[in-house]
């Protein structure tokens, strides 16, 4: 295959409706269209509609696969709940960009590998990226950290620029985040220099308790009116901005963690730099730990083959030109394992005769050239 390209989009905050699916189904009549998403690939032509118009006007999350390299995720959310502002730090590189269009805004991440020897179809991807678009509006600022991280790999920044705010959680990332670093290849070294920075998260979900003494102090007028909203269906956002203010409401009795100290690109890549180096002299610890164990299993398992064949060493030598005299290779190749075998049998008993009776073999069969070279190969 010389081209394969990936679509997904997906709608959460509410279903397609009939008509809105007729309009995706002009584009493609090859697409699986369904209320809550849209999904294609193509190993010919490419795709006829605009992402960025899909994604304001159907869908809240997207992702794009191509076998050359590149790798595409999108989210949308509502203003009300990610504030340009709080992006604009993390979108100075190539990795993330971002769109506004009247009262939302779509998160671009982009990921480009032209060395990439593997690549995936895409089916199933987007459902692990899906749970972002929640932590997004619950203010979790990990996967906006990620995409500026993706350009200091990306070598689009320079040394001496300073790194963004850096959020909490970053070495505690969850299941989503996790597939987003996979999906994005951001390189582990990366994450972990940039995770030596990043605070603990404490655990943002409020009590029972405490809800429901927060929920006391709302206005009873603003309480009908989310209930109305779930009553409408519009039911995955009301949480989300549920969670923000009541985030808001506790942070006035709260005293804001010191901010960790930014450091520059050049910093974080020297951290990066030590942390590989010490990966790769692990990484060949551990493989010469393994080659030795593996080394010593081997002389067990070959002192234990030769323990049952002592004392057989006439036989031995009668099998070897039993073989021999087949005259076929896989024979001759048969012959040779056994004189290996005879071979450490003398050495290890300390007898005289082998050398002699290889000799007077060698001899007799000096016309069997592919035996006398696979004798030769074997160190024998």
């Amino acid at each position: 295959m010389s081209e394969y390209q990936y679509y997904e989009f997906q709608a959460i905050d509410r279903a397609l409706t009939e008509k809105e699916m007729a309009e995706l189904r002009s584009y493609s009549t090859r697409a699986r269209i369904t209320p809550a998403s849209f999904v294609n690939h193509y190993e010919w032509g490419n795709f006829k509609g605009d992402e960025d118009a899909w994604m304001f006007r159907y869908f809240d999350v997207f992702l794009y696969l191509a076998n050359w390299g590149t790798h595409v995720f999108k989210v949308r959310l509502p203003l009300q709940l990610l504030n340009p502002a709080d992006v604009r730090p993390y979108c100075t590189g190539n990795c993330l960009a971002t769109r506004k269009d009247k009262d939302q805004i779509v998160l671009t991440f982009t990921s480009q590998d032209d060395d990439a020897e593997d690549w995936d179809t895409g089916e199933g991807i987007l459902s692990s990226l899906i749970a972002i678009r929640a932590e997004l509006a619950r203010r979790d600022r990990r996967a906006l950290y990620l995409g500026w991280l993706l350009a200091v790999q990306a070598d689009d920044l320079d040394d001496d620029e300073l790194e963004p705010p850096v959020p909490p959680g970053l070495g505690q990332l969850s299941a989503s985040l996790e597939a987003l670093v996979e999906f994005l290849r951001i390189d582990p070294d990366w994450l972990r220099a940039a995770a030596d920075a990043s605070a603990q998260m404490s655990n943002p979900s409020p009590s029972r308790k405490e809800l429901m003494a927060w929920l006391a102090t709302i206005p009873l007028a603003a309480k009908d009116a989310w209930l109305a909203r779930v009553f409408a269906e519009d039911t995955r956002s009301v949480p989300a901005e549920l969670h923000r203010r009541f985030l808001q409401d506790q942070a006035p009795g709260k005293a804001s963690p010191a901010a960790p100290q930014r450091r520059t690109v050049g910093e974080l890549r020297r951290i990066a730099e030590t942390y590989a180096a010490d990966r790769r002299k692990t990484a060949e610890r551990k493989a010469a730990a393994k080659a030795e164990r593996l080394q010593r299993e081997a002389a067990r398992e070959r002192a234990q083959h030769l323990d049952a064949l002592a004392g057989k060493e006439t036989q031995l030598w009668a099998d070897v030109e039993a073989l021999v005299a087949a005259k076929q290779p896989k024979k001759y190749l048969a012959a040779v394992k056994v004189l290996v075998d005879l071979r450490d049998l003398a050495a290890r008993s300390g007898a005289v005769d082998f050398q002699a009776l290889l000799e007077g073999f060698r001899t007799r069969h000096a016309r069997k050239a592919a035996l006398l070279k696979w004798l030769s190969e074997a160190g024998v």
